[in-house]
Formats: structure tokens, C-alpha cells, sequence
């Protein structure tokens, strides 16, 4: 189930939805001036106004959360193949997987039973006790004085830009998991997308967002007119799943004693993989996605 809320709570659904800050309702259509294709298959910048950047974020560690280190590289790979030029994607992991002696296959993630090596090529921007609260706000507010450690990437972006950030992890009401104290509360991210929007320097900013009870980070607190698109693994108060699991169906290779990646992760970004996104929607994923 994924949630939705547009603007300040705007129920669309009972329990699915787009959270919106600045809208454009159309009767029973909701549209949107940003399409995935600008992030997923948009081809080269030259056809985008503005740069694309994009901020990926595990806040796990150890090996059995395995699916949201796999969650993130997978969607790297997708950014890549949709144009996205690397310097221009920032990526924070704890990186304890791939070479984790519990690994099955050292050096290589994935994240389907079938799916190809999804770690090969994605960046160490900031990894181990640098994937800090601190230094994913100052990589998103392009704060580069602000960080401690890491590869000193940020988003550079200018007012025409478009800004994509993808998060996965645990997370509660109010609050998101990360390897290093202090965890990711709701009120503090909230204030820095305000301060990224005050300071006029991104078109469109898109937020995919993989945790339990993750709707309860926007529903209420991110205010109209900032120009962000936010979708959410589960509402306010209940729960996203893992996906590709042992004793599941479809279950991960017999060797993996963990969770491939995550319900929600997962369908949108096996959408990317199979579907045109230059025609696609972020609703019409939307809708796609919460099938599932």
C-alpha cells in the first residue's frame, strides 16, 4: 500500500494518494507539471530544462537489512540508464553488504531472484559513520561547508533544476531510521525542504519515500506551494513489507536468508524498468504502484 496526501491532507484515497505541495486538480485528475521520465528515461539533460540531480539514501546497516542497500544501488542504476550523469547523483549507504561475510555472492547486491548485479559502479559518496542526518541535509541544501567526511557532493542545483530524493529504511511516526545517531525526524526534514525551496534553486522536487508509517513524515507538516511531489511507502500508521523473501513467494535465491528489497521500492522501480517513461506520469506510477 503506498499513501497519499495532497497538500495539507488532501484524502484522495483511504489509504493510498500523492502527497503535493503545490497542485493542479482537475476534477478527478491530478496533474502533474514533473513526469518520471525526467529522472528515469528522460536521455540527455539537453532535452530537460535544468539540471537533473538526485539524492539516494539507505539509513540501514547490517546485513540483515539487506533490501535497502539493494533498494538504493538498484535505483542508481536507474538513474544512470535515464541519463542522470554520475557527478550529479549522491548516494549514502552504510556499505556492509556487498562484502559482509553473510553475503552469498561477495561483491554483488541485487534486488530480485533474478536480477542482475545491481552494486557494480554506484558511487561511495558517503559511506559508514558518514551517512550522518547532517550530511544528507547540507548534500541537499548544497552545504558543502557543513560536512564532516564523505565525497564533498551536493546539490548544486540552480532555480530551473529538478531534484530527486529517494530514501529507504525503518521508520516510525515522526521519525525515519538511520545507522548513526541522531535518527531523521519529520520537523527537521520538513524545515530543510523549506530552506531548499526559499532559497530558489529547483524547479520540481520529487520525493520517494520506503519506511513504516512513512506518510505520518509529510501528512500535516509539508506545506502548498513548495513544488514537491512526495510518495509514501504507508500511511501515517501502518506498515511497509519487505519483498522477495524467504518463505515467500516469489522467494529470493535458496542461498539468501534475507529480504531482496522492499514492496513498495521495488514496484516503482520495476516500473521504471519495464514501462515508456517518457509517457508516464508520477500519478500514473502512483496508480500502478499501489496495486501492489
Amino acid at each position: 500500500m503506498t499513501s497519499l496526501v495532497v497538500g495539507a491532507i488532501l484524502l484522495l484515497l483511504s489509504l493510498t494518494g500523492i502527497v503535493s505541495a503545490g497542485r493542479d486538480v482537475t476534477g478527478d485528475i491530478l496533474r502533474l507539471p514533473s513526469e518520471a521520465n525526467k529522472f528515469f528515461h528522460g536521455g540527455d539533460d539537453d532535452e530537460v530544462e535544468g539540471t537533473r540531480w538526485a539524492v539516494l539514501i539507505a539509513g540501514s546497516n547490517g546485513y540483515w537489512n539487506y533490501r535497502h542497500q539493494a533498494d538504493v544501488c538498484h535505483a542508481y542504476q536507474l538513474l544512470r540508464n535515464g541519463g542522470l550523469k554520475e557527478e550529479n547523483i549522491i548516494v549514502f549507504m552504510y556499505d556492509d553488504i556487498a562484502y559482509n561475510e553473510e553475503n552469498p555472492r561477495p561483491g554483488i547486491i541485487i534486488n530480485n531472484p533474478h536480477g542482475d548485479d545491481v552494486y557494480k559502479g554506484v558511487p561511495k559518496d558517503y559511506t559508514g559513520e558518514n551517512v550522518t542526518v547532517n550530511n544528507f541535509f547540507a548534500a541537499i541544501l548544497g552545504n558543502k561547508s557543513a560536512l564532516t567526511g564523505g565525497s564533498g557532493k551536493v546539490v548544486n542545483s540552480g532555480p530551473n533544476d529538478h531534484i530527486f530524493i529517494y530514501y529507504s529504511d525503518h521508520g516510525g511516526p515522526g521519525v525515519l531510521g538511520m545507522p548513526t545517531l541522531p535518527y531523521l525526524y519529520a520537523d527537521d526534514l520538513i524545515d530543510v525542504l523549506k530552506k531548499k525551496h526559499a532559497s530558489g534553486t529547483y524547479k520540481s522536487l520529487v520525493f520517494y519515500l520506503e519506511a513504516c508509517e512513512s506518510g505520518s513524515i509529510f501528512e500535516g507538516l509539508l506545506p502548498e506551494g513548495l513544488n514537491i511531489y512526495a510518495t509514501t511507502a504507508a500511511n501515517a500508521v501502518e506498515s511497509s513489507w519487505g519483498t522477495y523473501c524467504p518463505g515467500e513467494y516469489p522467494s529470493p535465491p535458496p542461498e539468501y536468508e534475507t529480504c531482496l528489497g522492499d514492496l513498495y521500492s521495488v514496484a516503482w522501480m520495476e516500473d521504471s524498468d519495464i514501462h515508456n517513461l517518457r509517457k508516464e506520469t508520477l500519478h500514473q506510477q502512483y496508480e500502478f504502484v499501489r496495486l501492489f
